[in-house]
């Protein structure tokens, strides 16, 4: 999706998306493989919630993680018979004394756990504004890895986020059915986040 469209009556804003992170799949009899394809459209279409806050604040940060899509998408199709799965796509990339992918990847799971804690803090604190929710997991998450230079663009970002009544009517007419569906959603990327963070801190992803 392009742009911010109404949502079809009835649906969600996860109904809508190209790929769902819940429709990710995950080979756990062969270490818990992420299969690349799938993640790579579940990524690019997260970023679609960027343009629901509507702020242009939020495309540095979008622009960040396309970017980082493409770095591992461009490993997927110089080798795709090694890149079936996330793992594999690293490891066969780092035997060839390469890193651009793994390292886009690293960053890419960076800013999907920052996303990813920000919606479950918004989540579980009714009462709390979104620009607090990313603030709290900007300073878990990105802050750290940041130069004084990119840290004022993310603070840019937090303090032009929505108001939290006026996010989530854009996410759905039934607030219900949004929150519901937003929790799968959540609960799927944190898995695969917490797998392939485990995954990126192992020896054989050291480059």
């Amino acid at each position: 999706m392009t742009g911010t469209q109404p949502i079809p009556a009835g649906k969600t804003l996860m109904d809508v998306l190209k790929r769902s992170f819940t429709d990710v799949p995950i080979d756990a009899a062969n270490g818990n493989a992420i299969s690349t394809s799938e993640f790579l459209e579940a990524a690019e279409a997260l970023t679609y919630m960027f343009d629901v806050l509507g702020s242009v604040a939020f495309s540095p940060v979008k622009n960040d993680m396309l970017h980082n899509v493409k770095k591992i998408r461009d490993r997927q199709l110089a080798a795709p018979g090694e890149s079936e799965n996330i793992q594999d796509l690293c490891r066969n990339e780092l035997k060839a004394k390469k890193h651009t992918a793994t390292e886009g990847l690293l960053w890419l799971v960076r800013g999907l756990d920052f996303t990813c804690r920000a919606l479950i803090f918004s989540l579980k604190n009714p009462n709390q504004e979104l620009a607090d929710s990313f603030r709290t997991s900007y300073t878990e998450t990105l802050k750290p890895f940041h130069s004084f230079l990119v840290k004022p663009i993310f603070s840019a970002a937090m303090a032009a986020c929505p108001y939290r009544k006026d996010f989530y009517s854009k996410m759905g007419d039934d607030p219900a059915k949004v929150e519901e569906d937003l929790k799968a959603y959540l609960d799927a990327l944190e898995k695969i986040v917490e797998i392939l963070q485990a995954f990126l801190a192992s020896k054989e992803a050291k480059w």
